[in-house]
């Protein structure tokens, strides 16, 4: 089990405690550029926007809420929200870099062994299990939306599915996720 505190480290940015942030960028300074590179397909773009992280965290720590949820789960949606933003300014159009047959089948039971759970930003078992409890479609539309940073239509055309199906597998998922990690 990770023993960094997110929570203790995000409070240390706040506090101006410029340690903290460093150890923040050891700690996951590496998973997020995964992420974040996944998402915009451009190493340069990504390691601007991982610059531009790590300054939102050190300006808006002050507002992390723990109540809200956890510090490492925070960072990711910052990181997540940042690449998609960048997407969305530059209008580029996210583009599958994988054949379709080399994409994971998150209908299979095994799917999540054959993949690196650091895409997920996370290897913690409990977050494994409460993904494995979804419905097939469901999973696979937040895989999609999380990990490979597609969007709802993009997602709609890959699964074959009506959007609005897609829209609500993943509201529902979210929802499933949330009540399954408490």
């Amino acid at each position: 089990m990770d023993s960094f505190d997110y929570e203790a480290c995000l409070r240390a940015c706040a506090d101006r405690q410029k340690g903290a942030l460093r150890e923040l960028y050891i700690e996951e300074g590496n998973r997020l550029m995964g992420v974040v590179f996944n998402i915009v397909r451009d190493r340069a773009t990504a390691e601007d926007l991982i610059h531009d992280l790590f300054l939102k965290i050190w300006q808006k720590a002050h507002t992390f809420d723990a109540t809200r949820g956890n510090g490492r789960s925070w960072i990711y949606a910052i990181a997540r929200h940042l690449a998609l933003d960048s997407i969305r300014f530059s209008k580029r159009h996210i583009t599958q870099s994988q054949p379709a047959e080399d994409i994971p089948d998150t209908r299979d039971s095994g799917w999540y062994e054959r993949i690196n759970s650091t895409h997920w930003g996370m290897g913690d078992s409990r977050i494994q299990d409460c993904i494995m409890a979804l419905e097939p479609e469901r999973r696979s539309c937040i895989y999609h939306a999380y990990v490979n940073g597609y969007t709802q239509s993009e997602i709609s055309d890959l699964l074959g599915a009506p959007l609005g199906s897609v829209k609500s597998w993943i509201k529902r998922g979210l929802l499933a996720l949330r009540e399954c990690l408490g």
